[in-house]
């Protein structure tokens, strides 16, 4: 399994970004809605925003309280 996982890990951020979706995938509980492929397409552009540097990311608590301070 170490092999695998470093063979994985050699391969382009695309490539693992749809292998990682698939083995998501794979773990979904029967009866789980299947997700839309708007809903895909939003994620690899979110996972390739972030391998390319595009966009900053935040820490969930302050995403979380800029979200509640919206609310309140």
């Amino acid at each position: 399994m170490e092999k695998i996982v470093a063979e994985v890990l050699d391969l382009p951020s695309p490539v693992r970004a749809f292998l990682a979706a698939k083995l998501l995938e794979s773990l979904d509980v029967d009866g789980a809605p299947e997700l839309s492929p708007e809903w895909k397409d939003e994620i690899r552009r979110r996972c390739r925003e972030i391998d390319e540097g595009t966009v900053q990311l935040v820490e969930a608590e302050e995403a979380f309280a800029r979200a509640y301070s919206k609310l309140t």
